[in-house]
């Protein structure tokens, strides 16, 4: 554990998160002439590939003609269902959790998740599920609505420099943001990376970020740091401090050209920004809309003020 709540997750070396959605990188382009709807997708599994001791990639099918959102340049996110879970009490009942993607919304044909296996629990249990199931079945998944960062949820040529901080499996969106961002030829962002883990073995999407950076330098920097380093680490060090934000963040600005990210568990989260809070439950029981709440934690003190932070 790192502290914070989350197990580590395998290293995957293809190209992210209980479950991370990775749409194939052979077609990134999209065809504006497919559409997407708000019903449910049946999307079969085609591939499937140890990552880990507790980790799968899974490659699903997408309906032909289908794209995740009308405009493939804003950052995904889909609701995936599993009928066979039970309640916290042990009784049957569908179960649903939401995962981002963590390559391009314009991809066409097929999508990758990667999968951490936690242990069945009343309450719980989507990513053993998707992890059990077998070449040929289906799974069922929803496209939810846009994700709204301060007023606005474009992420495209909206910051001259863009911060993303994650705590293991929390690099899955952030790594959809990057390739949004490097794909439009018209967006100079400065990106800076830094994902947090317990042991080297966790940091996710580790090939797939060096790689992205060697390809865009000047634009993209990646950072990591561990809590339990090997011997000879030459990265940062532990869960975070100021020093480590102003080193591998860009720095605050005040003048609304400059945005951090931050995603993974809620101790993280409120150790770098601040609790993120809900309102109250919706009618249907479901749980209430996140509320960002005070900017507070290393990134406050680090300068930084709550118009230059958003908690994923």
């Amino acid at each position: 554990q790192l502290g914070w709540g989350t197990p580590g997750a395998g290293m995957l070396r293809l190209r992210c998160g209980s479950i991370a959605i990775l749409l194939r990188a052979s077609s990134t382009t999209a065809d504006m002439s497919c559409s997407t709807s708000t019903s449910p997708l049946s999307c079969k599994l085609l591939q499937k590939w140890p990552q880990s001791p507790d980790s799968f990639l899974l490659r699903f099918a997408l309906p032909a003609e289908r794209l995740l959102l009308d405009d493939p340049m804003l950052p995904a996110c889909v609701k995936v269902m599993h009928q066979n879970g039970t309640d916290g009490a042990g009784a049957p009942t569908a179960l649903e959790k939401s995962y981002s993607p963590v390559s391009h919304p314009a991809t066409q044909g097929t999508f990758d998740l990667l999968v951490k296996q936690y242990e069945p629990r009343p309450g719980g249990g989507v990513g053993a599920y998707l992890c059990g199931m077998g070449i040929g079945e289906e799974m069922h998944a929803t496209v939810k609505a846009n994700r709204v960062m301060h007023g606005d949820a474009s992420v495209s040529r909206r910051w001259a420099n863009l911060g993303l901080l994650a705590c293991g499996t929390g690099i899955a969106p952030l790594l959809q943001i990057v390739r949004i961002v490097l794909n439009d030829r018209n967006d100079r962002t400065r990106i800076k990376v830094l994902s947090i883990n317990r042991y080297e073995k966790d940091i996710l999407m580790r090939d797939e970020l060096d790689r992205l950076a060697a390809l865009h330098p000047g634009r993209l920097e990646i950072a990591y740091s561990l809590t339990r380093p090997p011997a000879g680490w030459r990265g940062h060090f532990g869960r975070g401090s100021i020093a480590m934000a102003r080193e591998a963040l860009p720095r605050p600005t005040a003048d609304g050209t400059t945005m951090v990210l931050v995603c993974g568990t809620d101790g993280f989260v409120a150790t770098w920004g601040g609790p993120v809070v809900r309102g109250p439950k919706k009618v249907d029981g479901s749980k209430g809309p996140k509320i960002q709440g005070p900017l507070l934690g290393l990134l406050a003190e680090a300068g930084y003020e709550a118009a230059e932070v958003f908690k994923y």
